[in-house]
């Protein structure tokens, strides 16, 4: 079995050289990424185990918004844009119920780590160790992009936690990083971003000093509106934060309404003339959970599943060929050098780097 997965991995490793000096019509790039989704809802849609409780004391509702005797209706109606679209235009990995696989490769099994292997393609198990704040060494691919001619002041990132600036090293990289609970500044304001300076204040916030999900992807969509940024990154975290507080309702609330953000980014990459047939979306999450009711508030060294995720790709050089189904093995390193090869490029800014994905129709 080894030997067959190095052989596939070999030959992964041929296709992506042999496509990447190849044209793409891939211009744009849009990264998404989940905080701690896990696979199991993606794929299996929600738990009935982990419904009961939250059911009872937290949304009475929540077995009629989410459960569906069907696996494929129950998935669907938790995430309808990515088994309505993505499902059929694009690919989707990460299925282990049928052998197909994404993992990490880092050994922390926790945020920043994970959103370093993601941007980097290499994990840093000796730098990368915890969730401080503490400037990434490493170059990121969205660095890289961002010092090539034609895509300087084009690569920005609009994120819910406020330790992005640190992990993109905003301040190296002159990536464009927006974050925190707190206004947007500028001298030329729209109505919508002006709006949602005086709400980000004075609304409620459950999750403290986390900006909630729906002002980073407003905020950002504002951005890609005026600015028409050729790499995009959206970095959501709700999902991770009500998973750590045991608030499945609000996970699946959480997850369910991120689906309709990319619903709708879609639908504004497919109406703009620059995004248009021309863009590539790529998401996933950054580390994985436990798999009972339980251990699924957590992840970390002390939950070995954590290390299990799953990836979701679709743009003009993406076959439709849907839910991986045959047996397969990707992992979380190979997606900075994927968004690098789509964009026509070789990203060699760090060593032992994955191998971009084969996607190619």
């Amino acid at each position: 079995m080894k030997l067959k997965l190095l052989i596939i991995f070999l030959l992964s490793i041929s296709l992506a050289q042999s496509k990447a000096q190849q044209k793409t019509e891939t211009e744009n790039i849009v990264l998404i990424t989940l905080d701690g989704f896990r696979w199991q809802e993606v794929f299996n849609g929600a738990d009935s185990s982990f419904m009961k409780q939250q059911e009872r004391l937290k949304d009475p509702k929540l077995k009629e918004k989410y459960w569906r005797d069907d696996l494929t209706e129950r998935r669907k109606v938790l995430l309808p844009f990515v088994w309505s679209t993505i499902a059929t235009q694009g690919q989707i990995y990460g299925n282990r119920t049928l052998n197909s696989k994404v993992n990490v490769t880092n050994n922390q099994l926790f945020s920043y780590p994970g959103y370093n292997e993601i941007l980097t393609g290499s994990a840093d198990n000796e730098r990368i160790y915890s969730n401080d704040k503490i400037y990434n060494p490493n170059t990121n691919v969205l660095e890289f992009i961002n010092k090539l001619p034609g895509y300087k002041g084009k690569v920005a990132a609009f994120s819910s936690w406020d330790v992005f600036p640190y992990i993109i090293n905003d301040k190296r990289s002159g990536v464009y990083v927006s974050t925190n609970v707190a206004e947007v500044k500028g001298n030329n304001l729209n109505e919508s971003e002006k709006m949602m300076n005086k709400l980000i204040l004075n609304l409620p916030n459950p999750l403290g000093d986390v900006r909630l999900d729906a002002f980073t992807f407003y905020y950002g969509m504002e951005y890609m509106k005026k600015n028409k940024p050729k790499v995009m990154y959206f970095a959501f975290d709700e999902t991770d934060d009500f998973a750590h507080d045991g608030e499945y309702a609000a996970y699946l609330n959480s997850a369910n309404y991120t689906d309709k953000f990319l619903s709708e980014l879609w639908t504004y990459l497919q109406s703009d003339p620059q995004y248009k047939n021309r863009t590539t979306i790529i998401i996933t999450s950054d580390h994985g959970r436990g798999d009972n009711t339980e251990d699924w508030k957590h992840h970390g060294q002390k939950i070995a599943v954590a290390d299990q995720i799953w990836l979701a790709i679709m743009g003009p050089d993406t076959a439709p060929n849907g839910e991986a189904k045959t047996e397969q093995q990707l992992y979380q390193c190979q997606i900075a050098p994927t968004i690098a090869s789509l964009l026509g490029l070789e990203f060699d800014g760090i060593k032992k780097k994955g191998a971009p994905l084969s996607t190619a129709k």
